[in-house]
């Protein structure tokens, strides 16, 4: 999903675009501890009904750090590998044979592994510790650990209200546990058994509750709110093709294929595109703003479209607003800055700096060369996260990671990397 051109005016008062292409310095770059958010649901877990009860890797070398350690980790073909965020050095790699996929875990330490028929438990080996006014930072070598949740087909893991939860595809089971129990070993949960199997997600809510997609194998209709015992309060079956989550300021969304299903205020509200066939299937949200960045397709028939245009949805008013980067991307290419600045890495290799609000195109920085989306979603393609004020961009044609400071707008360090980067995602430590 890429293009070019981007024919976007900017806001009096910003800064002009930089788009002069930049050298590569492999320099420091400062990665702000990013706080990860994360109630439970429906019944207690079965003993043994998640696998492995295991623990978290031994903390025998554990040191203390003079501040918190945050680290990056990806996967590669055949592995995992993980890196210090601010120095961009590989620390460690861990061999786990497959198509591997990540997600935070939500305690800022341990990072979830869907792979084959279980989400595995990966620590990225550092953390912090408050005691009283202050804390105490540590770290150990990653690896992965023996604890492990058993899923057919594990998809979404989705951190919300102090909690995470786990969506089984393949029999429409839903796990949630407390992710701050994971140093210990496999937390005792909650679970929740949809009706049907299906392609879906879930997210806890902050009275214990949780936001379920509809659905079968062959489609999804909408979401429903369940009660903290997993009485189900509300549905709303507006939403075909029901994909995707992000969190708001003060709400959750998930993506259709003709628009976008908000909760807010223990309502669900259904925002339409403007096409009959506009899909926001990817999004991505922050605390620090009301509205969510999606992507927007319109051509069903498509073997892969190539959008250029991203929507923006003001969950708080319920307004969409479409805006045409000129350039396409893929859904891996979106991410929130640290005051809401809405991010797309496009295929003509600029990081796309974003006014949530008014749709106006703030910056473009250029990070990598011109890319092509693969037509199978598995492939490598340049990827990007985001965590405190940077942004991290995955380049598998150069083998490299590129770190850029959002506060100057420039590609602070970059890094040669002994695989070809897949998927990536950090901890805060």
């Amino acid at each position: 999903m890429r293009a070019n051109n981007p024919g976007i005016r900017r806001p009096s008062g910003r800064p002009r675009p930089q788009t002069g292409r930049r050298a590569r310095p492999l320099a420091l770059v400062s990665a702000a501890a990013a706080a990860l958010l994360l109630t439970a649901c429906g019944q207690a877990a079965p003993a043994g009904s998640s696998s492995t009860a295991g623990s978290a890797t031994s903390d025998s070398g554990k040191q203390e750090a003079a501040s918190a350690t945050p680290r990056l980790v990806m996967t590669y073909d055949g592995g995992i590998m993980t890196m210090d965020a601010a120095s961009l050095e590989v620390i460690a790699e861990e061999p786990l044979a497959g198509f591997n996929r990540l997600s935070p875990a939500g305690d800022g330490r341990h990072v979830l592994v869907s792979t084959g028929d279980a989400f595995k438990v990966y620590d990225a080996g550092a953390w912090s510790s408050k005691h009283g006014d202050h804390a105490h930072h540590y770290t150990v070598r990653p690896g992965l650990t023996s604890t492990e949740f058993a899923a057919s087909e594990p998809g979404h893991a989705v951190r919300h209200a102090g909690a995470t939860a786990l969506f089984s595809d393949g029999t429409g089971r839903v796990e949630i546990f407390d992710p701050s129990g994971l140093a210990d070993g496999k937390p005792e949960g909650r679970v929740h058994a949809l009706e049907h199997a299906h392609h879906g997600v879930a997210v806890p809510l902050d009275d214990g509750g949780l936001l379920v997609t509809l659905g079968t194998e062959e489609s999804r209709s909408g979401v429903a709110v369940l009660d903290a015992d997993g009485k189900e309060l509300a549905r709303n079956e507006h939403c075909p093709g029901a994909h995707g989550e992000a969190v708001a300021e003060g709400a959750i969304v998930v993506g259709c294929e003709d628009g976008l299903m908000i909760y807010r205020d223990g309502k669900t509200t259904k925002v339409d595109s403007p096409d009959g066939y506009g899909r926001i299937g990817n999004q991505a949200g922050t605390e620090e703003s009301t509205v969510v960045l999606g992507d927007y397709k319109v051509d069903p028939e498509a073997e892969l479209e190539r959008p250029e245009r991203i929507s923006l949805i003001d969950t708080a008013t319920g307004k969409l607003r479409l805006v045409d980067l000129g350039t396409s991307y893929s859904f891996r290419s979106l991410g929130r800055g640290p005051e809401g600045e809405a991010l797309v890495l496009g295929t003509d290799g600029f990081l796309h700096v974003i006014d949530p609000d008014s749709g106006a195109l703030m910056n473009r920085i250029p990070v990598v060369d011109d890319w092509s989306e693969p037509l199978e979603w598995q492939e490598p393609r340049p990827a990007l996260f985001v965590q405190g004020g940077a942004a991290y961009v995955t380049d598998p044609a150069e083998q490299k990671l590129h770190a850029v400071d959002l506060d100057t707008g420039k590609v602070a360090s970059t890094a040669e990397l002994p695989h070809v980067p897949n998927e990536i995602t950090g901890i805060s430590g």
